[in-house]
């Protein structure tokens, strides 16, 4: 039986007061957030935020404290990482974590590991549909890439799984703005297609440009959640938020925390 996540059953991953330590540090409290499908939700915060962390949560490496993380009714909570992956949630870390010495097909073809290899033809062809630029590239190996070509093979690698949710952390991280440019129309049709998206960024004019919903993490806590056209319009509620004033789901600032 074919493990590859149907796109034909669209699902919201949701994160239901989740807590997660690092260290014995608590790094996430009380985090609650939907990703529906077919839609990019932005994640934005500064650095030391807590946003990692909670890719890690979702995918399986970390256990949360409490909390429960869930996509439908399945909850994901304790779940392994392949477990996790065969549900239908994708992880793009940051950092382009390839495999430097393997090609890029070769890359391609370890994430199809779980999959029937009609699932894997039919993923890859997928990936490269999105991404034709990597067909001239198929032989090369992976540390010979760009850095703009390798972000384009870890979404790529992310996606042959035809998952029904997608997490990126830090799509932009080390690129110029003309890759990223071609990289974010990318997860709109991706998201277009049916798949949650989503998108973790420090630069919040990439991913308020994306973005219908919109979070802002701060010290572990979300101190915005509203649309992102709201953000786009009113740039002082995010400052408002970087700088932990609470701020209600309608985008009104609440009150200084301490």
């Amino acid at each position: 039986m074919s493990t590859a996540a149907s796109p034909t059953r669209p699902a919201t991953l949701s994160f239901e007061g989740l807590s997660v330590a690092r260290g014995g540090r608590p790094v996430l409290r009380d985090v609650s957030l939907s990703i529906p499908p077919g839609e990019v939700t932005a994640l934005l915060g500064p650095n030391g935020a807590g946003k990692s962390t909670l890719v890690l949560a979702v995918g399986g490496v970390l256990r949360p404290t409490a909390g429960k993380v869930k996509l439908g009714d399945l909850d994901l909570t304790r779940r392994r990482p392949e477990q996790i992956r065969a549900a239908g949630v994708a992880i793009v870390p940051e950092g382009r974590q390839l495999l430097p010495n393997l090609t890029l097909q070769d890359n391609l073809r370890v994430a199809t590991y779980a999959l029937s290899r009609a699932d894997a033809r039919s993923g890859i062809a997928y990936a490269l549909e999105l991404f034709p630029e990597l067909e001239k590239r198929w032989h090369v190996a992976a540390r010979s890439l760009s850095g703009g070509e390798q972000q384009m093979v870890v979404l790529a690698q992310a996606l042959v799984s035809r998952p029904k949710i997608v997490l990126v952390d830090e799509l932009s991280l080390g690129l110029a703005p003309v890759v990223v440019q071609r990289l974010v129309p990318t997860l709109q049709t991706v998201a277009e297609r049916g798949v949650g998206v989503l998108l973790i960024e420090q630069f919040a004019h990439v991913a308020l440009g994306l973005a219908q919903t919109a979070y802002v993490l701060e010290r572990g806590r979300i101190h915005y959640h509203g649309t992102a056209q709201r953000l786009r319009d009113e740039p002082e509620l995010l400052q408002s938020a970087y700088l932990l004033r609470e701020v209600d789901p309608g985008g009104e600032a609440l009150e200084t925390l301490s």
